[in-house]
């Protein structure tokens, strides 16, 4: 029954909090990505018609998108708390 909340070494927030600051421990983040027009007016509009995508049409969606599977994933998942915000 060894369950984490899916962040990674929890009690190593100060170790992050340095490497934030420019230490030279742990991992390096991930650059943000930079959506063109085009995909975030594709993502936008499969966001309009569903807003949870099913693995197969994030496949779809991705490889249509010349993006990752993660990245549409987080992009819904964003735009999900996005229009919770809003509401």
């Amino acid at each position: 029954a060894d369950e984490s909340s899916g962040y990674e070494s929890e009690s190593a927030g100060g170790e992050r909090a340095a490497a934030a600051a420019g230490g030279s421990r742990g991992r390096q983040r991930r650059a943000r990505t930079a959506f063109t027009s085009e995909q975030v007016c594709r993502l936008e509009k499969t966001f309009q018609r569903q807003k949870y995508l099913g693995a197969s049409e994030r496949r779809k969606l991705a490889a249509a998108l010349q993006l990752s599977e993660i990245q549409i994933k987080t992009w819904f998942q964003n735009r999900r708390m996005k229009l919770k915000r809003q509401i």
